[in-house]
């Protein structure tokens, strides 16, 4: 399967040095890429476990055949380096709890229309499960993907916080770590494509994606995830 190809020289540039890196770093257990579009706008939506796991994930999804615009938290742009690299690779910032997310949602709506590769997180945020499972979602993929009706491939990844353990300065890179990373078939939102967007609705689109997420997660492990996932507005005891 043929590596994207960016516009950016800043994307392709920093490809160049991250993937051998990563490279070094992991065991890549990579299946399903062949769900990945090769043309065409695609919402990528996976679990978040550690804050080392976007990288792998663009890892993935690179080598699949497509650059992702990663969005991500607007304050990794106040970050020296950092910000002008994510400005120049067209990642897209996420300003949460204010009047600009719509905004953000209204910057990955015209990508997606561009017929560019948007990935995200859907929980929005390092997963709060104690035992990494994906956790509750929120409704920004779903409205998105109402909204434009492009595939929505939903991603588990598991194993990047053996580098980066969660909420952790200890970065261990060697020896190499276990990494699994499986795409699955696009979630099926079509029946609901022609209802109002309403918070059912939104919830809905959301539970399905975030289900797809967990099964391919449950197969990676081996193991079955706690029902109902992890809510962070509330104790699993008392959901």
């Amino acid at each position: 399967m043929p590596i994207a190809h960016p516009e950016s020289k800043t994307y392709r540039a920093l490809a160049v040095v991250l993937r051998p890196l990563l490279s070094s770093m992991t065991r890549k257990d990579w299946q399903g890429q062949a769900n990945v579009p090769a043309t065409g706008g695609v919402l990528i939506a996976a679990n978040h476990a550690t804050q080392f796991d976007p990288l792998t994930f663009a890892h993935y999804v690179y080598d699949a055949g497509r650059a992702p615009k990663i969005m991500a938290k607007h304050s990794l742009w106040k970050v020296p380096v950092l910000g002008p690299i994510l400005t120049h690779t067209g990642m897209i910032p996420v300003r949460r709890g204010s009047s600009d997310a719509l905004a953000s949602l209204g910057d990955a709506a015209k990508a997606l229309e561009a017929g560019e590769c948007v990935a995200v997180f859907p929980e929005g945020t390092v997963t709060r499960d104690p035992e990494l499972w994906p956790m509750v979602g929120k409704t920004g993929v779903a409205r998105l993907a109402l909204t434009t009706r492009v595939p929505v491939v939903p991603v588990a990844q598991y194993g990047a916080h053996r580098i980066l353990p969660q909420y952790s300065k200890k970065f261990r890179p060697y020896p190499r770590k276990d990494v699994s990373v499986h795409a699955g078939p696009p979630v099926d939102l079509s029946d609901l494509y022609d209802r109002n967007i309403d918070g059912a609705v939104l919830r809905e689109a959301t539970e399905r994606i975030m289900a797809a997420i967990t099964v391919l997660q449950e197969g990676i492990r081996g193991a079955s995830a706690p029902q109902p996932p992890f809510d962070p507005r509330r104790s699993r005891n008392d959901s």
